[in-house]
């Protein structure tokens, strides 16, 4: 039997929210001549089950090339300089992996920078995989991510465990559609959020999951 762990990135196991925020600030006044947002306006926006982000950071409906390009550019070197895992988070992961857990990220972010960060932080070489929305066609809510996963680990259904966790409404569907646990992490970006179980820490969340795997 194998026990198979995915995780969203930002707002599950780093907190990327202030360097996010000062890329999206940049495109705002270099490319729009707009003010400043502040961390947790850019924070709701992200966590909102329906929403345009273009429309919402740069009052635009569309997302510009320019603005797509120039994000792009300042947050590879921004997103590596104040980025930091939850507490708990490399504790978690490690006892995780003592115990056997096949272990993976599944981001709606590029995986350019989700692997940057990651490796930044010292935490990439706990995860077999780590997949971007990039390298999908369909991005979470959409299974197709965490699927790729469980075809990696040849996942068996019945036999094995396997579980999404994170911190968005969009975590809990990906989940539900592949067929398998999920765990909202209150700990992250959002406080609030249903999935098959709530996990208040890094701490809840290995209870729940080696109790049940």
């Amino acid at each position: 039997m194998k026990n198979i762990a995915l995780f969203d990135m930002d707002g599950t196991l780093i907190d990327s929210g202030l360097d996010i925020t000062l890329s999206i600030n940049h495109v705002r006044l270099e490319c729009y001549d707009l003010e400043p947002l502040s961390v947790q306006a850019v924070i709701d926006a992200i966590n909102a089950p329906v929403r345009n982000l273009a429309e919402l950071f740069y009052g635009n409906p569309i997302y510009e090339k320019r603005a797509r390009d120039l994000f792009e550019r300042h947050y590879h070197d921004q997103c590596i300089q104040n980025v930091k895992p939850y507490e708990g988070i490399p504790v978690l992961l490690e006892k995780l992996h003592q115990n056997g857990y096949l272990m993976g990220v599944a981001t709606n972010a590029p995986s350019v920078f989700a692997k940057r960060m990651l490796e930044h932080l010292g935490l990439n070489s706990y995860f077999r995989l780590i997949i971007g929305a990039d390298e999908v066609e369909s991005p979470k809510p959409h299974p197709q991510m965490l699927n790729r996963h469980l075809e990696h680990y040849e996942f068996r259904s019945g036999t094995d465990y396997a579980w999404m966790i994170g911190d968005n409404s969009k975590d809990m569907e990906a989940a539900s559609r592949a067929g398998i646990h999920s765990v909202f992490a209150g700990w992250g970006f959002s406080s609030e959020g249903k999935g098959d179980y709530y996990a208040s820490s890094p701490e809840t969340l290995y209870d729940i999951i080696c109790k049940k795997g």
